[in-house]
């Protein structure tokens, strides 16, 4: 078809760079965003697995998250290197139409909230997501078409190294995000954020529009009416049921689900985000899941807390039975309160993981691995641990891309001297 058009081969190589350097970053990205947050990639597998019936499955949602990000990263970078050019385009334009089929049942079913493509670093509804796809699958289809315009900045002999490499990085940012927190946090938990004020509406905002419709049976026959035309008494209608459903989302705050019940299920999230002092967040979303093997770090914490008058709290939507034997395995004598698994998923990737307020303001996050011990040293009003960590972003992204790249650059420059010493030899038989 390319050649009945007749199109020049310039405008080719301009289009097809365009496209190999947009969908390549796109994928980059993708790949990167659940790589930095492994756990949350699995929880979503695990709400896919969820919603199709096949809970059976959810022993592969921690493997398949690392597949999926090291699958698309990889991706990414092979094209944007332009390596294995046919493959990696025939490979993307496969993986659209899988997710474009897919991402269309999600916007008519919506059996998920959202697919999950970006993780938590962008989260679009399903709608969206299905338009994205229609976008890039004909600009992947056209890609592959011209594959062979594509510029390459690697040689034949070294492509696979750069294949290997790009498994081998983000691999390697998987099991740093797996083992402890993630390097980037997107969630609405990050350090810093004030709790109560992520939890407040704004004044004015837009509320939840709801309409309650009336279920009523005459003769065997049962129909909805509303609230400006339901039957009036004596008309040979019986009421049967009401329904009310959501016509109009409104305002949702960043953070809505930090509810905290005591042992007796009183309410008493209002009592921790208003003490001023520090307080200690031992998170579990599920204790039988819970690791145990850094035990006595949190029993550390915990009576330090205890000697320097910090509350301590443990959270978890564990059960009563789960509790005792937590109990009664670790020796712990903190106090446990409930709270909504999802919602202690979202504060900390890791079962267990600890978190560290002063009023309703996060001044830290540990894993269960990392929880420093110079924190003992010194109460908390006298140390760095006492205030709000800073965020290092700027300089993780420089770290991260330095690691990323400067091997490839040292390799494309080895492939590029290889050949022009090649080039030379050639020149000197002539």
């Amino acid at each position: 078809m390319a050649n009945k058009l007749n199109i020049p081969v310039k405008i080719k190589r301009i289009v097809v760079e365009l496209l190999r350097v947009s969908i390549g970053l796109l994928f980059l990205f993708s790949g990167f965003v659940k790589a930095v947050d492994l756990w949350g990639s699995a929880y979503k597998f695990q709400d896919y697995f969820t919603a199709f019936g096949l809970d059976f499955f959810d022993f592969l949602s921690l493997p398949a998250s690392f597949f999926l990000s090291a699958f698309e990263f990889s991706l990414g970078l092979c094209l944007l290197a332009g390596v294995y050019r046919k493959v990696t385009s025939f490979i993307i334009v496969l993986f659209m139409g899988f997710m474009t089929c897919l991402t269309f049942y999600l916007a008519i079913a919506n059996p998920v909230s959202d697919c999950g493509c970006f993780g938590d670093a962008f989260v679009i509804s399903n709608w969206a997501t299905f338009a994205k796809n229609i976008i890039i699958l004909p600009a992947s289809i056209l890609m592959f078409a011209w594959r062979k315009e594509m510029r390459f900045l690697f040689s034949k002999k070294s492509r696979s190294l750069v294949s290997l490499y790009s498994w081998v990085f983000i691999l390697g940012v998987s099991v740093c995000s797996f083992l402890y927190l993630p390097i980037f946090d997107f969630r609405p938990y990050k350090i810093g954020v004030n709790i109560e004020e992520q939890m407040s509406i704004p004044e004015g905002a837009e509320m939840d529009e709801f309409e309650t419709y009336f279920i009523y049976e005459k003769n065997g026959e049962k129909q909805r009416f509303t609230i400006d035309n339901y039957p009036k008494e004596g008309s040979g209608w019986e009421f049967v049921d009401s329904e009310t459903t959501l016509i109009k989302k409104g305002y949702e705050p960043p953070i809505y689900d930090f509810s905290v019940a005591d042992a007796d299920g009183f309410d008493i999230t209002d009592n921790i985000l208003a003490n001023e002092d520090y307080t200690f967040l031992l998170i579990s979303h599920k204790l039988e899941k819970a690791s145990d093997s850094n035990i006595d770090k949190i029993n550390e914490v915990y009576d330090y807390a205890k000697q320097n008058g910090y509350d301590f709290y443990c959270l978890t939507s564990s059960g009563y039975p789960q509790i005792e034997e937590w109990k009664e395995s670790t020796g712990a004598e903190y106090t446990f309160c409930t709270m909504d698994d999802i919602a202690l998923k979202t504060i900390i990737r890791s079962n267990p993981g600890l978190m560290l307020i002063k009023g309703a303001t996060i001044l830290n996050k540990w894993s269960d691995k990392d929880i420093p011990e110079v924190m003992f040293e010194s109460k908390l009003e006298e140390s760095i641990y006492g205030q709000v960590k800073e965020s290092n972003n700027r300089n993780k992204i420089i770290f991260l891309g330095l690691i990323l790249v400067l091997p490839l650059a040292v390799l494309s420059f080895a492939d590029w001297n290889a050949r022009r010493m090649d080039r030379k030899k050639n020149t000197n038989k002539l």
